[in-house]
């Protein structure tokens, strides 16, 4: 088996599994007064601790969740509470389902959403600045997009920010978690899941700075913070802390491992006519996006899973048959429509690479390409 969609769900890593099993013995809630309590929540506040130092931020800014589904759903719901501030947010054409999804729902309640232009899949920072008002409450722009790998040059924006006090800047993070080094200075709330670094599913983190006062999506009393309610999953928390370890021990060297595989890939790829790859030098190589003419993207994927090749068609939790990321970096509607995802780790090999290849030039041939 060649699986090769890393950015829509890792494998969970064994030593992330022992840590899991391990503490899975502590069966106190940590809310507890008892002594099983009491050790369950030193637990849990050694992973936030742990947790916090690999962001370098503050343990209280570590708000544990459900995953970046949530998280997004979380900080962005939260600019209700803040409506007599203004109604207008700005985002882009790159975000996650779960970032557009609570934004129709805004939208619907009377918010203003408006999306910032991008020049060769990157956000205009000039035309970012021209587009804030004295109504704008909340600028969401995720840092590295699921489908093209593209990264936004967060740390600028955010500085750009500073100098609108009463404006959020909210980041999902959760495609450049454990890919690269990243900085959160300048960002006022970020989310990610766990998932995506070899962690478990069902457990992510909402940052939020200090002194930002956000709504509770979940109420019900305090958990491990006020703003997020419900009895602490400590299994999750301590795995994740223990993923998010181990995905930073290495993280410049695994970087230059991937970009080299990616380029092995682009090389044998631009081989074929058909063939046209959209991902471009702004994205992370740990996301290949490429369209291929009169082939569907479907029938591609099918094609290649005969042969145990795993791949994507567009993120896993994309809506519509066509990918809106693809379309607003290329412009073409067509590329749009027949992209597919190659998304590789620092686990993917080099017969990984070669096995995908050999398999996608019989596919490709099979499905009438261009040669």
């Amino acid at each position: 088996m060649t699986y090769l969609d890393y950015s829509a769900t890792t494998p969970v890593d064994k030593e992330v599994l022992n840590s899991f099993i391990k503490a899975s013995e502590y069966i106190g809630n940590p809310n507890s007064l008892h002594d099983l309590g009491v050790k369950s929540k030193h637990l849990i506040d050694a992973s936030t601790n742990q947790i916090a130092n690999i962001l370098n931020v503050k343990p209280s800014e570590i708000i544990y969740t459900s995953g970046a589904s949530e998280s997004n759903n979380t900080i962005i719901k939260t600019v209700r509470a803040f409506k007599n501030r203004g109604k207008h947010i700005i985002t882009t054409k790159l975000e996650h389902s779960s970032v557009y999804g609570p934004l129709k729902q805004l939208e619907q309640e009377g918010f203003k959403i408006d999306y910032v232009p991008l020049e060769n899949g990157i956000v205009q920072i000039d035309k970012l600045k021209q587009m804030i008002t004295d109504n704008t409450v909340l600028v969401t722009i995720s840092m590295v997009n699921s489908e093209t790998g593209l990264r936004q040059p967060i740390e600028e924006i955010g500085k750009l920010l500073k100098n609108y006090p009463k404006i959020i800047f909210h980041s999902d993070i959760t495609q450049a978690v454990g890919k690269i080094k990243i900085d959160l200075t300048n960002v006022d709330a970020a989310s990610f899941s766990a998932h995506k670094f070899f962690g478990f599913k069902g457990i992510g983190v909402l940052y939020k700075k200090e002194n930002l006062i956000i709504e509770p999506l979940i109420a019900g009393g305090k958990s491990t913070t006020t703003f997020r309610s419900g009895t602490p999953p400590l299994e999750l928390i301590v795995s994740m802390a223990k993923a998010l370890r181990l995905s930073h021990e290495n993280i410049e060297s695994d970087y230059q491992k991937v970009q080299k595989l990616n380029e092995i890939l682009k090389e044998n790829l631009k081989k074929y006519p058909d063939v046209s790859i959209n991902s471009n030098e702004n994205s992370i190589p740990h996301i290949l996006n490429i369209s291929i003419k009169n082939i569907k993207p479907e029938t591609m994927l099918h094609s290649l899973e005969e042969n145990q090749i795993y791949i994507s068609t567009q993120s896993a939790c994309a809506l519509g048959n066509i990918s809106q990321a693809v379309k607003a970096l290329t412009q073409h509607e067509k590329l749009a429509q027949t992209s597919i995802r190659i998304s590789i780790s620092k686990k993917t090999t080099q017969i990984d690479i070669e096995n995908f290849i050999k398999a996608f030039s019989k596919s490709y041939k099979n499905l009438g390409g261009k040669l």
